[in-house]
């Protein structure tokens, strides 16, 4: 479970960073500012949650195996796709509806957080 964390986490620090400049030199003069801040959102959350993976594994590292701490893990990994995914794509094509999805990808970050500090406490 360390592994594919701290893998995860790296992996998707990777990817925040790119999309991040991205947005910054490619998107800059093709989206609105609106659309421009909500492509950066996605990237803040992105980046905040691939730390959290990184957190994740770390701690698998000096805990036992717990299947809440690989929940908190799989539900960050969904808070990004779900979250950061949805703002990507709303903001690069502007199809609102999906504005509808990205409050499911929060209540995953929450959820992972709630549940990370449940498995440290136990």
């Amino acid at each position: 479970m360390f592994k594919i964390f701290t893998a995860l986490g790296s992996i998707n620090a990777l990817i925040a960073v790119m999309l991040g400049a991205f947005g910054a030199h490619a998107l800059k003069n093709r989206l609105s500012t609106d659309m421009l801040e909500i492509f950066q959102t996605g990237v803040q959350y992105h980046f905040y949650h691939a730390l959290g993976l990184l957190a994740v594994g770390i701690i698998a590292y000096h805990l036992p195996d717990s299947g809440l701490l690989r929940w908190s893990g799989w539900l960050m990994l969904a808070g990004i796709i779900i979250f950061s995914g949805s703002l990507y794509l709303l903001s690069t094509t502007g199809i609102t509806w999906l504005g509808a999805i990205t409050p499911i990808g929060g209540t995953a970050f929450i959820a992972a957080w709630i549940v990370l500090t449940i498995a440290v406490l136990k």
